[in-house]
């Protein structure tokens, strides 16, 4: 169990948290959700320990070992892989050390042998001896390949460096788990084995997550930030929406009852109050009307932006032929002889681990890179926009955001241009920022405007939910829902694929193309179904043999 009480946070004369009480206890897994800057983060960091509050206390169970998921990907860079995860049990870890340096020294003494014993003991009371085998097999289930657990960490590419941080701190069965953004950088599959591995696991969890689906698969429970406060509501995600909106919804009612009484009493007041007859009855509903106190209803801090996607012409029968593309890059054949044909009516999602050959595609689609071999053709009534993954090009500039979009509208009139930037939040003064000192949402949002002023048929997003809050990735879904022209897209958000796309292309790491016109649940059921025939297949050859 993990408690706050009355923890406040003040930055300045801000209070980020006043007053919070909140218990965590085990055996459930706690959303934290809120809008950007509501503290989610900041929050953790109190729980961990790691920043102090200005007033209040965490209290944790004694005895109970906390684990926290890292974010500085630079920390371990000269441990080996593996020792990086077991790391996650200091204690274990400790005893590990401890122990090979006694049993290294030449002068072996009684004391030493004495200390081994002790530490022995205790190695094996903690597991000691499964620890290598429970590191391995987090690994693997986050996909890290056996021939990378005895490389130095500094030897990852990063996506690999969070897969270890995040085995690090599900290692050794901790009794408290904080996790934030676990699934930032993951592969669908990768967070698909999280996912489960939540589920089962039996003691406290809490976690920071943009990803809808991730929150409703493992949540039992979610706490919700506003205004300085928590708000636990039982259930998932959706239910928590559900549940805080018909909050709303009710005390509007009841403030709406309350306010018809409150004018038949003031009717009545204003009526007889001067009649000697009437004058008690007066009086008691003066009374009366004193004590009736409207709710305070106020507005979540969360901002919604307004994603409209509106292309200026209608897409033609002929959209995109792809013909024979292979690529090669530093030595490896990231796409073969990938080959299909795009529909009018296609919203196609790049699913599985393959990035590199995914943001390959894209750019050599989008004339950024040119192709080994092969061909592609957009049809005559194409135009496009494209989002890339790597944008930092795009921002490197003095040019504030309101001329830096001016560049790319067809219509050359700031009113124009600032009607775009105010439905992507960026009101009044935000439009003279300078976009070379923009966040990563704020650039993202940026890109989104530019592709919306362009009146594109066609979009080509390369991984746009990253760096956005829950609010722009549900606005984001719900533009391309409703977008009337093409999409070629990839996503890690379980929910927005599931969601938006009608046709489902998986690049395998051999850089060749599955293709099927299906949503992403039936592509993953179907894949998991084939999967088990090939390890049937191969069980039964092994039988035989």
């Amino acid at each position: 169990m993990i408690q706050a009480i009355n923890v406040t946070l003040r930055l300045g004369k801000k209070a980020l948290f006043e007053d919070v009480n909140i218990k965590f206890t085990e055996g459930n897994c706690y959303g934290l959700i809120g809008a950007n800057g509501a503290g989610k983060s900041t929050f953790l960091k109190i729980l961990s320990g790691q920043l102090e509050s200005t007033s209040g206390e965490v209290v944790i169970t004694p005895g109970q070992r906390l684990s926290v998921l890292e974010q500085d990907h630079f920390k371990y860079d000269e441990f080996p892989v593996l020792d990086t995860v077991i790391m996650g049990n200091a204690r274990l870890y400790e005893i590990m050390k401890e122990k090979e340096a006694i049993y290294a020294k030449e002068d072996f003494s009684d004391e030493d042998g004495i200390r081994a014993s002790e530490l022995e003991a205790e190695f094996a009371e903690m597991d000691g001896w499964e620890a290598e085998s429970n590191a391995a097999s987090l690994l693997n289930g986050l996909g890290i390949e056996t021939e990378h657990h005895y490389s130095l960490m500094k030897d990852l590419n990063g996506s690999q460096k969070v897969k270890v941080l995040l085995a690090k701190a599900l290692f050794g069965n901790p009794d408290i788990l904080l996790l934030d953004e676990p699934t930032n950088h993951l592969d669908l599959d990768a967070i698909a084995w999280l996912e489960d591995f939540l589920i089962e696991f039996e003691n406290t969890v809490i976690v920071v997550s943009h990803d809808r689906y991730f929150l409703n698969k493992v949540c039992t429970q979610i706490a919700d930030i506003d205004y300085g406060k928590i708000q636990l509501y039982a259930g998932n995600y959706d239910f928590w929406y559900e549940s805080s909106q018909l909050l709303i919804k009710q005390m509007k009612e009841a403030n709406k009852k309350k306010e018809e009484k409150i004018k038949e009493l003031q009717e009545f007041i204003s009526r007889f109050s001067a009649n000697a007859s009437k004058s008690k009855q007066a009086t008691s509903r003066k009374r009366a009307l004193e004590k009736i106190q409207l709710d305070e209803i106020r507005p979540s801090s969360r901002k919604y932006p307004y994603i409209d996607f509106r292309p200026d012409r209608e897409i033609g029968n002929e959209v995109l032929t792809v013909e024979g593309i292979s690529k090669t890059i530093n030595g490896e054949k990231v796409l073969d002889n990938i080959s299909f044909i795009m529909g009018h009516n296609d919203k196609i999602a790049f699913v599985g681990g393959n990035e590199l050959a995914k943001t390959t595609l894209f750019q050599i689609l989008m004339g950024e890179m040119e192709p080994d071999e092969g061909t592609y053709k957009w049809g005559v009534t194409t135009s496009q926009a494209y989002f890339p993954k790597d944008s930092t090009k795009e921002f490197d500039s003095e040019l504030t955001i309101a001329d830096w979009l001016m560049g790319y509208s067809p219509v050359k009139d700031i009113t124009y241009v600032r009607g775009f930037l105010g439905r992507m939040l960026f009101a009044g003064e935000d439009g003279v920022k300078k976009v070379c000192v923009l966040s990563g949402g704020e650039k993202v949002r940026c890109l989104l405007s530019k592709m919306m002023i362009s009146g594109a048929n066609c979009l080509v997003l390369d991984e746009p939910t990253n760096h956005l809050d829950m609010e722009s990735i549900t606005a984001l879904n719900n533009g391309l829902i409703k977008f009337p022209g093409v999409a070629l897209f990839s996503c890690r958000d379980h929910q927005f694929v599931q969601t938006t796309a009608n046709r489902i292309m998986e690049i395998l790491p051999n850089g060749t193309l599955i293709d099927k016109i299906t949503t992403y649940d039936e592509y993953l059921a179907s894949d998991a179904m084939a999967r088990k025939r090939t390890v049937y297949t191969a069980n039964r050859e092994d039988d035989e043999d």
